[in-house]
């Protein structure tokens, strides 16, 4: 519980977190972020960490010269890649053994692994580029990715545009937009409101699957 709630308060007050993190690590806070983002990206059982609000409070941050911009979208773009590159080779070496008493089973829920798969299964390649903007589901394509049996080369080609524009797109966001006066008074809100997007297409698909059925 004390872990939940300090992650919820993470997320929450991120900016205020990124600058005590810059205050007492300073040019070290770099390796944190990669850290962080790695793992959100590359280990199946961490689809927790924060990912887009992340990116968007170091934006805001790289606005006040509290962190460099380039070095920020570089951090985040390789931490990205590679991260994805690793859940795919896990996903390739133990994807199709898991079950759902053994040690990664008790992590992997196998209900958002079933519609990792499933959306996969309808946007092929695509889903890569997708589901970056996706927080959990990002987490667990690339490893059904490599459980499939995907070519590598054609995997790393998706994985890199989507590394290159979930970056852009979300560090770029908040350089422009973190500082604006309502966005920092509200900084919580509009957290929320990112986390609220990022999954909207997932419940849009759940709500499809259900007047399907």
């Amino acid at each position: 519980m004390d872990f939940i709630k300090f992650l919820f308060d993470f997320i929450m007050h991120i900016d205020v977190h990124l600058v005590e993190l810059i205050q007492k690590f300073g040019f070290g806070t770099y390796g944190i972020m990669f850290l962080i983002v790695f793992i959100e990206t590359g280990i199946v059982i961490f689809p927790f960490l924060p990912g887009d609000s992340l990116l968007f409070a170091s934006g805001a941050l790289a606005a006040i010269h509290g962190l460099s911009l380039p070095l920020v979208i570089v951090v985040y773009f390789l931490a990205a890649v590679l991260g994805d590159s690793l859940n795919f080779e896990i996903g390739k070496r133990v994807g199709t053994t898991i079950r759902p008493n053994s040690f990664l089973g008790k992590f992997i829920s196998q209900e958002n692994m079933a519609k990792a798969q499933g959306f996969f299964e309808r946007h092929g390649g695509k889903t890569i580029l997708i589901a970056r903007f996706m927080p959990m589901i990002r987490t667990f394509v690339p490893f059904v990715a490599g459980a499939s049996r995907m070519n590598y080369r054609y995997f790393l080609m998706y994985n890199v545009i989507g590394g290159a524009l979930w970056t852009l797109v979300c560090v770029l966001g908040g350089y422009f937009f973190g500082n604006l006066p309502f966005v920092r008074d509200n900084f919580s809100v509009v957290i929320l409101a990112i986390i609220f997007v990022s999954i909207l297409p997932a419940i849009t698909g759940f709500i499809k699957s259900k007047f399907k059925k």
